[in-house]
This record gives structure tokens, C-alpha cells and sequence, in this order.
């Protein structure tokens, strides 16, 4: 099996959010709202045609999948805040996506994995107009940058059931016959980074744009990461223990 095409990174989101805004000092405002967005993933099953590229150019349209979160922020004078974040979505991938193609390996190994994704982030905004000027911008532009926690369950669907596939261990993870192998943990942490731009609907409320990308420290989103092991061995191991971790997902 090839190695991860992109290692790092995650799902890439484009968010609409609504927010009431309230003042309680005069240079501090405290803002909640809510969002709805797209999910996506860069990993090794799927991607777009061809042998793997790098980000944006294995980006799959039909994969994106439907993300919403809220969130609370803490904003000092317009320009700088600190929002806590919750978020949930999902991503997907499957290599019968491409083209078939003989000189596609990644069609002709036919993987396919879906997780849903809940994580709660810890994100600074920085809004660079209003802090390097006196203006008040209709629009303004800003970066995010912080830190996340997620879990995440990579699944596969046999048969009309969801099978969850970290337990299977299909890269010997956990095995003794593969001690390199440690078994994933399926909570991460992650760093999202983002740029946005606020548009203000009137004193109270405002819309944001906003596109975040999250690279991680796992490279098993998608459960995999090196090569299966000998067909043989997985199958006698999985048969001394009596299949007990492998079970159907509700």
C-alpha cells in the first residue's frame, strides 16, 4: 500500500456563520454564534485522478461533506479575540471515485472509509485593519491560528454495515508479531489555521466567510498509513482471539 500522499492535514472548511454581539466594557466585546460549512479530507483512499498530488490538486468536489458548529469569543477592541469552538461534520473517501484506469493503483485497491468527526478548538482572530488602523471596515479581513482536540472513527460499509476499523488492526497495530506497530488513538489533537472576512449587518449582528485547515498529528484518519500485513498472519491472530474486537458499529 503507498505511504500517506499528504500527512498532515485534514478537513478544509468554508463557513457561513451568524453571530449576536453584545458590549459589557468598552473595549472588550463577547460574541456567540453559529456556523454551517463544508468538511473535506486529504488522505490516502480516494482523492482525485491520477497517481496522488499535493493539496488542493487532490481535492475531490463529491466528498465534501455537511459540517456545523458554535461557538463563543472573547474580542478585545475589534482587532484580536480567543473563541472557544465546538464543530461537527464528517469526511469520506473512496478509492472507486477515479477513473478506471490500469496505471491507477489507488482504483485498483478499492479502500473506502468514513468517519465522523466532534472537536472542540481554541482559536485566536486577528483582525489586522482594525489594529493597525482607525478604520471601521464594512468588511474585514482576518487570520485564525490555535488548537484543536478531536475524535474521529474510521468505518468501512460491508454489506450494508458499518464496520469500525480500528480494531481490526489491519496494519498489525497492537500486534506482538509487529512491535513497531503501535494501536491509534482515536482522540488527537490537531492545528487549524485559517483566514476569514467579517461583513457587519448592523451593530448587533455580523456573517463571516471562513476557510480552516487542520493539520495533524495522526496519520490514520482514514486507517491507513504503511502496508497490510500477511493476510495469513492477520487472519490467525484475529482467530486466537475470537474476533472479540472485531464487531459491527451501531
Amino acid at each position: 500500500m503507498k505511504a500517506k500522499i499528504l500527512l498532515l492535514l485534514i478537513f478544509t472548511a468554508l463557513v457561513y456563520s451568524t453571530k449576536a454581539q453584545f458590549s459589557d466594557q468598552e473595549d472588550f466585546t463577547y460574541e456567540i454564534g453559529a456556523s454551517i460549512g463544508a468538511m473535506n479530507a486529504f488522505t490516502d483512499v480516494g482523492g482525485n485522478d491520477g497517481i496522488g498530488s499535493r493539496f488542493l490538486k487532490d481535492y475531490n468536489l463529491k466528498t465534501t461533506q455537511l459540517s456545523g458548529g458554535v461557538y463563543f469569543m472573547v474580542k478585545y477592541k475589534n482587532y484580536i479575540g480567543l473563541r472557544l469552538e465546538g464543530t461537527l461534520g464528517s469526511v469520506k473517501g473512496y478509492d472507486s471515485i477515479l477513473p478506471p484506469n490500469d496505471q491507477q493503483e489507488r482504483y485498483l485497491r478499492n479502500l473506502s472509509y468514513y468517519s465522523k468527526i466532534a472537536e472542540v478548538s481554541l482559536l485566536a482572530e486577528f483582525h489586522p485593519i482594525e489594529a493597525f488602523t482607525e478604520n471601521e471596515p464594512l468588511v474585514s479581513p482576518y487570520l485564525l491560528a490555535g488548537v484543536g482536540f478531536f475524535h474521529f472513527n474510521p468505518q468501512a460499509n460491508l454489506n450494508g454495515a458499518w464496520i469500525n476499523l480500528q480494531p481490526l488492526s489491519t496494519e498489525g497495530q497492537g500486534f506482538a508479531e509487529y512491535p513497531n506497530r503501535k494501536v491509534y488513538s482515536l482522540n488527537q489533537l490537531n492545528i487549524p489555521l485559517g483566514i476569514g472576512a467579517k461583513y457587519d449587518l448592523n451593530d448587533l449582528i455580523n456573517i463571516k466567510l471562513e476557510f480552516q485547515y487542520r493539520f495533524l498529528f495522526t496519520d490514520y484518519l482514514d486507517d491507513v498509513s504503511t502496508r497490510y500485513i500477511d493476510p495469513v498472519i492477520f487472519f490467525q491472530i484475529l482467530y486466537r482471539r475470537g474476533f472479540a474486537k472485531c464487531f459491527v458499529a451501531e
